[in-house]
């Protein structure tokens, strides 16, 4: 996220804004942040995870929006809306036009200005969501992931992906091999 904007806006102002933005914006609180442009590499990727999630959602009940549909959630108070790089929603019922409250799957991609807030501040609000069954995390610099998976209790457990991993909501396989493909990254980062 960039610097917030000097005013705090009304979720009305930030919505009618954001039509006319040249830039995507996120809300946080009444406080509007720019989104920073993705890389080469960050839209590779992005594709990568899309080719594998729009086949897996093919005639089904299910969705998948690609860095243009705002996720809106409450927490802590506070109004937010997000721009996921992937968003997955089998919920039909939602009655927003401009954004989804009940994703199932949300994929960010981590670069060096994204990296803090996708794995603090945006996965805290994200594991938060009741409908989310999973948070996948991948990096745009080295070839690793983190899948966050919602447990049958509710609560979460977080999975390092070795090679490949099963993304819950849409239950299709996919592996660092996939993410990767064409796309020239460091080696996985060893812990």
């Amino acid at each position: 996220m960039s610097d917030p904007a000097l005013r705090l806006l009304t979720e009305q102002d930030y919505l009618a804004s954001e039509e006319l933005s040249p830039v995507r914006r996120e809300y946080v609180d009444g406080f509007v942040y720019a989104q920073a442009g993705a890389s080469r590499t960050h839209g590779r990727v992005a594709s990568n995870i899309l080719r594998v999630l729009l086949n897996a959602t093919e005639g089904g009940p299910c969705w998948v929006y690609a860095s243009d549909m705002k996720v809106k959630l409450r927490r802590a108070g506070g109004l937010r809306y997000y721009y996921p790089d992937l968003v997955v929603v089998c919920d039909e019922d939602n009655t927003e036009t401009h954004a989804e409250t009940r994703p199932c799957l949300i994929v960010e991609i981590l670069s060096r200005s994204t990296r803090q807030v996708d794995m603090t501040f945006k996965a805290q609000d994200y594991l938060s969501l009741p409908s989310l069954q999973g948070y996948l995390l991948v990096d745009s610099e080295a070839q690793a992931a983190e899948l966050y998976r919602r447990l049958p209790g509710g609560g979460w457990t977080q999975e390092t992906v070795q090679d490949a991993l099963t993304l819950p909501c849409v239950n299709v396989a996919l592996s660092l091999t996939e993410i990767y493909a064409g796309v020239r990254v460091g080696p996985a980062v060893e812990e």
